[in-house]
């Protein structure tokens, strides 16, 4: 195979190519925002999408969606993607994550156990243009804003500190070492001690006590995050029945195999085997360290389990495993792997299976990833996997609650690291140049986000009417 040659090019270089792409497209040229002449029927994209999805499960997506704008949104990526093909790129490329709305960012485990906040979503990962992450995280906190009641100045408040903080913090990026880059994380530690400074720097009684209710709910989201592990899920997800740990059923949202069979044309013994073929499949993904850790595991219960609102109705599932004895279990989370939404309009991933290239994406952009993240193909036609733990201190925002003070100190954490994220695998120093060091470019999001929000609250009303004339089926509540 022929040896890839790579061009290193100069600081000097990289910086004077961003600010050439200035010249091309303007920062102030991604505000303005219009929807397109022949704009997809958002309804009918949806169609299209659940046309792969398990059809019993459709209309809980639908249901979950129906809740606000705000969840809509959650699960319109398809959407918003045919919506950004047609808006300016300075032609500065990184591993996107695709879908890096402000849900998609929590806390979890890196491998020497220390609670990291990060992204944690990549079904959608692929190569393009970084302002596409940028423009769906701003927009995410413009809905999610409005949401919560924000007045105005509040909404716009919130979406500038998200992508003012993704330009400065690209400029820091920018000036550090490539090795600098790679190890940059937001660790428990240092987002806890942000939370206490944001409480000090607060003045007036009013604030003080905001301040104050945000650093207690951050402190109780971390402490929750930590008992969030294979042996409380075991506690909440499993039965003891005859001496044996089995899944327990609670449908629609979890349904054991055992319960299963008849959905996919085979017995339950027969969906048992195929599953163990494909853990034993799963685990060939793995670095050797990691594969004898896993077999030293064993297969005790399969189980579809529903998760998120976007993913629901692509097949998920949770496998109980059991290493020394019933006290030491490990939850896998099995997922199944489309095309990314982004696939319709950019390049086509360079991983033939699906799940590679989430789990490839992942691995990029993360600062630190699972230790047991992997892939494989389904054992149906055109179905693929990839596969992750289901607990491993894994914690997120609980954002419809949030006050102005919380969502911008959380839209503070999401913005540096979406940039970082970038950081790692597209050029900060060539980003950082076109970005500038004005406020020009955040201003140009937040109108783009303001423009994108009234076109989500439209798209939610047609998909209401949708469900209310009978177009669309929906199971709201589960």
């Amino acid at each position: 195979m022929a040896e890839t040659k790579i061009k290193h090019r100069s600081v000097e270089e990289r910086a004077a190519k961003g600010k050439g792409y200035r010249d091309k497209t303007p920062v102030s040229s991604h505000s303005g925002w219009v929807p397109a002449p022949d704009r997809a029927d958002p309804v009918a994209l949806l169609e299209e999408q659940n046309l792969t999805r398990e059809t019993d499960l459709v209309p809980v997506r639908h249901g979950r969606m129906l809740a606000s704008p705000f969840t809509f949104y959650r699960g319109a990526a398809k959407i918003m993607a045919a919506d950004l093909k047609d808006t300016p790129r300075a032609g500065l490329t990184t591993q996107l994550c695709g879908d890096a709305h402000l849900s998609n960012f929590g806390v979890f485990a890196s491998p020497e156990r220390t609670l990291l906040f990060d992204l944690n979503d990549f079904d959608e990962t692929l190569p393009g243009p970084f302002e596409y992450d940028v423009k769906r995280m701003a927009a995410s906190f413009t809905i999610a804003a409005r949401n919560n009641a924000f007045t105005e100045e509040e909404t716009r408040d919130v979406t500038l500190t998200a992508v003012r903080t993704y330009r400065e913090a690209m400029a820091q990026f920018a000036q550090m070492g490539t090795l600098d880059i790679w190890y940059a994380r937001l660790s428990e530690e240092q987002l806890l001690q942000a939370v206490g400074l944001a409480v000090t720097s607060q003045k007036g009684k009013a604030l003080k006590k905001s301040a104050q209710r945000m650093e207690k709910a951050a402190r109780h989201n971390v402490e929750k995050a930590h008992t969030r592990d294979s042996l409380q899920a075991l506690s909440k997800l499993a039965e003891l029945v005859d001496g044996k740990y089995r899944i327990v059923s609670q449908p629609p949202i979890v349904i054991p195999a055992r319960e299963l069979g008849e959905s996919f044309g085979m017995s339950a013994d027969e969906l048992q085997r195929v599953l163990r073929r494909q853990l034993r499949s799963y685990r060939a993904t793995l670095q050797d360290d990691r594969r004898h850790l896993l077999e030293r595991f064993e297969i005790i219960d399969v189980a579809r389990k529903v998760v998120g609102v976007g993913s629901v109705g692509t097949r998920a599932f949770i496998a109980l495993l059991q290493g020394r004895d019933q006290q030491d279990p490990l939850f896998l989370q099995v997922k199944e792997a489309t095309r990314s939404v982004l696939e319709d309009h950019l390049p086509k991933s360079r991983f033939k299976q699906p799940g590679e290239r989430v789990v490839q994406g992942q691995r990029m952009m993360q600062a630190a990833s699972d230790i047991f993240l992997g892939w494989t193909k389904g054992a149906q036609e055109n179905r693929y996997l990839y596969w992750r733990q289901l607990r491993d201190m894994k914690g997120s925002a609980i954002v419809e609650g949030m006050k102005p003070l919380g969502l911008n100190f959380y839209a503070d954490a999401c913005g540096w690291t979406l940039a970082r994220a970038h950081a790692r695998s597209g050029d900060p120093i060539a980003i950082a140049a076109y970005l500038g060091k004005s406020d020009k470019f955040e201003r140009s999001i937040t109108d783009f986000s303001e423009r994108y929000a009234d076109q989500n609250e439209q798209d939610y009303q047609a998909f209401a009417e949708a469900v209310r004339s009978g177009r669309l089926d929906a199971v709201e509540g589960v």
